[in-house]
């Protein structure tokens, strides 16, 4: 059991670590000013996430599978759901093992950002239950198939460090400029970021110079 260091006020989702590891601008825009628009990739995410968020529960032989499981870590700051959480009973009817399994719609990712934030319910788990768990697995919608995901040493300390990541960045209340990126492409906040303004200060130095220029010719097309 972990050592409470946030209040229940204070925690926050545990979705944004994907939010931060993708972009740390992305993250401030949904978590500091409240901003979200739809694409097709976050539709496509929706509907493969309906059956996962059924908040059902089910038992074969001794695997009990409950899906949309609330989870949380006061020690961490985070709380969210799980999409699936199974268990595996021993014969005297205590869990044997415990695993994550988290949905998520195209294939498998170059960077962590999906296995950061398994693991993270796997700490929560471990927090809330008292009990290992060292493994889990992602369920990716374009290969129908399971990624399984054994949670490390490694693993866990970047876990943690994007956790304290994500708080510093939300106690700060600052949303930071980021690079246009071809990720950009992919993001539903493309048209809310504008990361071909922001994204450094001599790009947006260079576009309030053309606004300004712009504004001191008339229609004309003679300096006022």
């Amino acid at each position: 059991m972990g050592v409470a260091v946030f209040a229940e006020d204070d925690l926050l989702p545990l979705s944004a670590l994907q939010h931060l590891l993708f972009c740390e601008r992305q993250c401030a825009l949904i978590h500091i000013e409240g901003l979200w628009a739809e694409n097709r990739l976050t539709v496509e995410g929706k509907h493969l996430h309906v059956r996962a968020d059924s908040h059902t529960a089910e038992t074969r032989g001794d695997l009990r599978t409950v899906r949309s499981l609330a989870v949380r870590s006061l020690r961490l700051g985070l709380v969210g759901r799980a999409d699936v959480v199974e268990f595996h009973v021993a014969a005297d009817g205590t869990p044997a093992s415990i695993a994550p399994v988290e949905y998520k719609r195209g294939k498998p990712k170059r960077d962590d950002s999906d296995r950061v934030q398994l693991c993270a319910q796997a700490l929560c788990l471990e927090e809330m239950l008292g009990r290992p768990v060292v493994a889990g697995a992602l369920f990716y919608g374009t290969t129908r198939r399971r990624l399984e995901v054994a949670f490390d040493a490694e693993l866990r300390e970047t876990t943690e460090q994007a956790t304290a990541r994500l708080h510093v960045l939300i106690a700060s209340g600052m949303t930071p400029r980021a690079p246009r990126e071809p990720k950009c492409d992919s993001c539903s906040l493309l048209q809310l970021c504008l990361p071909d303004v922001t994204g450094s200060a001599r790009t947006a130095s260079a576009f309030a110079d053309r606004s300004l220029a712009a504004s001191l010719v008339d229609t004309s097309g003679v300096e006022a």
